[in-house]
């Protein structure tokens, strides 16, 4: 049985792998049908995660895992408040200005 981790935002075991590109990835410790991360143990025993893509599909020996931070409770964002209908006098909307601005770039 791995060693698992406890998320300090909802307090749930998570399993840290190590993907493709060297960063660590916490995906949740059971295998899940509708994840997208593929989770295998290597030869020295550290868990490894990777994308699986039409090239490279899933291999017998790696299982399905979802990645924590998609089903972490407490990483929950709030809504956002909602925009007043009319702004205050001497208040000017700059939105027009920087979707102009982003599109320029």
């Amino acid at each position: 049985m791995p060693r698992l981790a406890i998320c300090a935002v909802c307090r749930r075991e998570m399993l840290w792998t190590v993907t493709d590109a060297g960063r660590r990835l916490a995906v949740d410790p059971e295998p899940h049908m509708d994840g997208n991360t593929a989770v295998y143990r290597d030869g020295i025993g550290t868990w490894r995660s990777r994308r699986p893509t039409d090239e490279l599909p899933i291999m017998g020996w790696e299982r399905l895992h979802k990645p924590h931070v998609a089903t972490c409770t407490g990483r929950r964002r709030p809504p956002a408040p909602a925009r007043p209908g009319t702004l205050p006098p001497g208040v000017s909307d700059l939105s027009a200005y920087r979707l102009k601005g982003r599109r320029q770039s």
